[in-house]
């Protein structure tokens, strides 16, 4: 469990740290003349190495299903350092032009890839290690170190931001988080070459395999539109938001936010402790609720006070929501499918759904806010997920207290 843990951390920081340093991307790749249109640019980027997840979800989740959680995770910890080194040595537009675009975009589509296969892998590995009765806690560790590589990357970047001069930033500086993550990542490829095979995995693996149910991989889908779009707009566009719109400096943003995800890897075991004892949906369904209550007062408190520390307490507020959804998230998606399809069908229901919904929400919410003049216009998006992901759990049943395997789950 821990070597799946300090993977997690790691393949999630390569990934992030795009999102944490936009502002300074967005001038040494895009240089439109235009800020908005250089954001939307870099934005819309980050949300490339979204459309390659579902494709690694299938063949990396499939990997997993027939080969093995080991296999799967090996070969996704390796990816995203690969990518994460292109991106740390890619040139700038000023010395290859569009040549340099392109480099980043090709690094972020094997991020994406390698991604696509990582969530539900990692996600299937760590349900099925758990005790029984011990799901949600044990899934919630997945959640937890996602927002730890998240961390990492925020807290990488701030400091960064903190120690150098913005010349010396945008000259050099910015290359180092990437670095740091493609020469971290052969130790968590070294540690997952040195991990077992979850009991459940191998107890099935010679059995026959059923069709993947395209009306489960539906459900997952269903289930994970709040998830991921949350994350995106609340954990890696608020950084981007407070420095355009609520006049915070670029470290302030990236400490708010890191103070933010520490919170999360903080509670969401905690939440999903809770999830064993009364159940996944009331949590699950109470995350849904705030996020079609809270988002819109919570902007437009934020762009009228412009202050750190309402700032800091807005993303924290929100990112206790989070965790209510992430603490019993992971196991409670996991048991929706059974044992010989789970890391396809959450790799897919879940990548395709982030795809669509999540990975291209900074995008979505500049955008948004570009078109109505309105800061707080990214709300409405946030309590529109809220909506699709509350139908979808209504008509779920809950699983804290099955069997694994029992019932189809």
């Amino acid at each position: 469990m821990a070597a799946a843990v300090i993977g997690n951390v790691l393949e999630w920081y390569d990934f992030a740290v795009y999102a944490y340093l936009a502002t300074v991307i967005a001038k040494l790749f895009f240089p439109t003349g235009d800020e908005v249109s250089a954001l939307l640019a870099t934005f819309a980027t980050f949300g490339v190495g979204f459309v390659l997840r579902p494709l690694g979800a299938i063949v990396i989740g499939r990997l997993g299903d027939r080969n093995g959680r080991k296999a799967a995770l090996s070969i996704t910890i390796g990816l995203m350092a690969l990518g994460t080194l292109l991106i740390g040595l890619a040139p700038t537009y000023a010395s290859w032009g569009a040549g340099a675009t392109a480099v980043v975009v090709v690094a972020r589509l094997i991020q994406g890839f390698s991604t696509g296969g990582e969530w539900g892998s990692a996600t299937a590995f760590m349900v099925e290690w758990a005790p029984e009765g011990r799901r949600g806690f044990y899934g919630s560790l997945q959640q937890c170190s996602v927002a730890g590589g998240l961390l990492l990357g925020a807290a990488t970047s701030a400091l960064i931001s903190s120690l150098l001069s913005e010349a010396a930033l945008i000259d050099w500086g910015w290359r180092v988080p990437f670095l740091l993550g493609a020469l971290i990542g052969p130790v968590g490829w070294y540690l997952r070459r040195h991990i077992d095979d979850t009991p459940v995995f191998r107890a099935q693996a010679a059995s026959p395999r059923p069709a993947l149910s395209a009306a489960l991989v539906a459900q997952a889908f269903g289930f994970t539109v709040l998830w991921t779009v949350s994350y995106y707009i609340v954990l890696t566009f608020l950084p981007t938001f407070f420095q355009q719109h609520v006049q915070l400096t670029r470290t302030q943003a990236l400490w708010s936010t890191a103070t933010a995800l520490l919170l999360l890897v903080i509670v969401s075991p905690l939440f999903g402790h809770w999830s064993d004892r009364i159940g996944r949906k009331p949590l699950l369904m109470a995350a849904c609720v705030a996020f079609m209550v809270l988002p819109y007062p919570l902007l437009n408190l934020m762009t009228a006070q412009s202050s750190l520390v309402l700032a800091m307490a807005c993303q924290a507020l929100l990112t206790l929501a989070i965790a209510s959804f992430s603490g019993p998230g992971p196991a409670a998606i996991a048991e929706i499918f059974p044992t010989a399809s789970r890391a396809t069908g959450m790799s897919v229901g879940y990548s395709v759904a982030v795809a669509v919904f999540g990975g291209f929400s900074p995008f979505i919410a500049t955008w948004l806010i570009a078109k109505t003049g309105s800061a707080s216009a990214p709300a409405w998006y946030l309590m529109g997920a809220a909506m699709v992901t509350l139908v979808t759990l209504w008509r779920l049943p809950e699983s804290a207290y099955r069997q694994l395997e029992s019932d189809g789950a």
